[in-house]
């Protein structure tokens, strides 16, 4: 999800994006998400039929391809069938659950996840690429957005058990056709090495919804700025006419 970091943590070192976490959603009293609006692309055009599971998997991240990674580093992984998961119930805020849904992929034709270790970095990061039948990626991500306007914090169950999150906006970044940022903040537990910090950046390009989580526990997270440009331009540039 050298250390493995699954698709959904069990404890407080493990990570990936899609990142079915004990993760949380919260913040201060700001009111509109500070996300990137809807911007006229190349990846409008995007073709109608979504990409396959084979060409989300071209898609992602190779052996060599991103610094401080040691080979074997990146791992390339299918959601686990949903029958073969661990449920929990809905957080305590439909709208943080909305939130949580599309982030992980739910209602995409097709999901795959990759799981980033970098060297020295026990905590690593993952993204998740999604596609979507024409129109239902713009349609989720619309949703997304509505979430994020009302979803201040949450309590919910998670592999650790019981937790309560917060979740902060933070500047989006200008890329695909609308992306958005935030933080999310679970308090650190008795005897832990701190609070538990994730940071969130999802992006739509075209079709596709892709979102990439950095985990860290005791410090900042951000996930590298250069990935995510250059993980939406493959996205974009797939989806060409």
């Amino acid at each position: 999800m050298h250390v493995r970091k699954p698709q959904l943590m069990p404890a407080v070192g493990a990570v990936i994006v899609v990142v079915l976490t004990a993760s949380g959603c919260s913040a201060g009293p700001q009111a509109t998400p500070d996300s990137a609006g809807p911007r006229a692309t190349a990846s409008d055009k995007a073709v109608v039929a979504p990409l396959t599971r084979a060409q989300l998997r071209a898609l992602t991240f190779k052996d060599g391809e991103v610094a401080g990674v040691p080979k074997g580093g990146l791992a390339v992984q299918d959601p686990q069938p949903k029958e073969e998961r661990r449920s929990f119930p809905p957080v305590s805020d439909p709208a943080c659950q909305t939130m949580r849904d599309i982030r992980n992929g739910e209602g995409a034709s097709t999901v795959v996840l990759q799981v980033f270790n970098w060297k020295g970095d026990i905590w690593g990061g993952g993204s998740m690429l999604a596609a979507y039948q024409g129109g239902k990626a713009k349609q989720a991500f619309t949703q997304l957005k509505q979430a994020l306007g009302s979803c201040r914090s949450y309590e919910g169950t998670g592999w650790v058990g019981k937790f309560k999150a917060t979740l902060t906006m933070e500047q989006a970044p200008d890329v695909g056709d609308e992306a958005v940022r935030f933080h999310e903040t679970v308090p650190r537990r008795p005897g832990g090495p701190g609070d538990r910090n994730e940071q969130f950046t999802v992006v739509r390009a075209g079709n596709t919804i892709v979102a990439f989580q950095k985990l860290n526990v005791g410090g900042s997270a951000t996930f590298p700025a250069d990935l995510v440009s250059r993980q939406v331009e493959r996205l974009q540039n797939a989806q060409r006419l």
